[in-house]
Order: structure tokens, then sequence, then C-alpha cells
């Protein structure tokens, strides 16, 4: 059985985001053309950000795939651990506040940026 792999940046159970990698079975469809079973979703936004764009430590709001189209995008951790993510590559993005927590910008969450020469072009896909 083919398996994808599902990337996901996530608050773990001390409020820091980390990455971990998931499997997903392509156990649907044939041999010629694997399928996974089909992945709710709700919404789907574009984005692009400027050559030298950089947010400040932020959690996901609600939880969302991010698909990278063109340029590269560069999540960093509050360990000070970052990765940086390619055109045709993606990530779950599930960092969300932990309930009843308030937000500190010293704990919580995570940055990104737009790195390379080239913007960056992202979809993103709620669930």
């Amino acid at each position: 059985m083919a398996v994808f792999t599902r990337v996901t940046l996530f608050t773990d159970t001390d409020g820091r985001a980390k990455f971990r990698e998931e499997p997903i079975d392509l156990d649907q469809g044939t041999p010629a053309s694997m399928l996974s079973a089909p992945q709710p979703v709700s919404a789907l936004q574009l984005r692009q950000s400027p050559v030298g764009f950089r947010s400040s430590f932020h959690c996901t709001g609600s939880p969302q795939w991010v698909f990278i189209l063109s340029g590269q995008m560069e999540i960093g951790l509050q360990d000070g651990s970052s990765r940086v993510f390619s055109a045709g590559q993606h990530f779950y993005s599930a960092d969300v506040l932990p309930e009843g927590a308030t937000f500190d910008p010293a704990v919580h969450g995570h940055w990104s940026r737009q790195a390379g020469p080239d913007p960056l072009v992202t979809a993103f896909v709620r669930g």
C-alpha cells in the first residue's frame, strides 16, 4: 500500500509548536492512481508574500493545509529550529493556542517567512 507523508506543525503538551510526520494511507483508487480517503475541507485561500516578508510568532487560527505553489517558506519554532518548504511541498498547520491559554510569544506558535529570491505563493486549505 502506498503512503502519503503529512508533515504536521502542532502544539505539543508543553504548549510549544513542533513538527511530526504522519502517514496517510493511499488505499483507494487503482494501482495506477492511488488515492487517500476524502479529506474534509471548508475553504481555500491564496496568498502572495513579497521578498523580505517575515511574521512575528503566532499560532494557527484553525488547522489548515499549506501548499507552497512557488517560492520558499521557512517556518521557525521556539526552540530555534526551522524548516524550509519549497514549491510542490506542503505541511499541515495545526499549532493552535492551547485551550484556556493566553498567547505568549516566548512560548507559543511559530514564525514564517519568505525565503530565497522569489516571492512566496501559497494555498491554504482549511479543514
